[in-house]
């Protein structure tokens, strides 16, 4: 048995959750999310829980039971509380600015870079060395944080670059001039 799946998912008070044709809806104050089920798990919703069972011992069906307990769980917490991601710019002259609903990165190119979030994802900076990516849908949320590091990556001898706030870029020790 998974020890993912077996948790049982606690439903928010405002969370509502909803399945139907295969299709589970969960709807809270930020917004609503839906996911297409497999036919290898079941959900039961039951006393402001959900609980994820798989139909056999399959290796689909376990993989799918870990996944879909974890995919509910995030469809609450994000339509219920949202998520946040941060990153952060360092290096001299990197910055990043919003102009209207475009986030304007300076990160040592011959150009800026105008990157629009898609719809549903709003992008923040706080100040000009952060920037806060911010969502209900968890994996959105990560892939256009990662988007937006892709512009470019720290680099390992200076650490220049966009990173995430819990990054722990490793470096590299460089040239040594003078040994013999």
């Amino acid at each position: 048995m998974s020890r993912i799946g077996k948790m049982p998912v606690k439903l928010a008070d405002q969370a509502k959750v909803e399945i139907k044709d295969d299709v589970i809806t969960v709807t809270g104050p930020k917004g609503e999310l839906s996911q297409k089920l497999v036919e290898d798990v079941t959900i039961e919703i039951a006393d402001g829980e959900a609980r994820i069972s798989r139909k056999d011992d399959s290796k689909r069906s376990r993989a799918m039971h870990g996944l879909y307990r974890m995919l509910v769980s995030n469809m609450v917490e994000g339509v219920t509380n949202g998520f946040t991601r941060k990153l952060l710019i360092s290096g001299v002259g990197y910055r990043a600015d919003m102009k209207g609903d475009l986030l304007l990165l300076t990160v040592g190119f011959s150009h800026p870079i105008y990157f629009r979030a898609p719809e549903g994802i709003t992008v923040a900076c706080p100040d000009t060395t952060t920037i806060e990516v911010s969502g209900i849908d968890k994996a959105l949320v990560g892939q256009v944080a990662a988007k937006i590091r892709s512009f470019r990556k720290p680099e390992p001898y200076r650490g220049k670059g966009i990173k995430y706030m819990d990054e722990v870029v490793r470096r590299k020790e460089g040239k040594t001039a003078g040994k013999k």
